[in-house]
């Protein structure tokens, strides 16, 4: 496959995997604040929005590798 597509879009692959965790990254912090003042069950409440960014994160860095492999070959 042509590096110069394959590239540009990894690039962008990797930026919206850094942004997905970053997300998830600021909903944990705001989740485990909310455990150290005894909300726990709030806590929780607010970690759930982690998961589908995680996820998200996850299949985003798939299509990083499945487009890294191509371009090898």
């Amino acid at each position: 496959m042509d590096h110069a597509t394959i590239e540009p879009a990894i690039r962008t692959l990797l930026t919206e995997i850094h942004s997905r965790l970053r997300e998830a990254a600021r909903i944990a912090k705001a989740a485990e604040a909310c455990a150290l003042v005894g909300s726990i069950a709030e806590g929780v409440a607010v970690s759930m929005d982690i998961e589908q960014l995680i996820y998200e994160a996850g299949r985003l860095q798939d299509a990083a590798s499945l487009l890294n492999r191509l371009s090898r070959e």
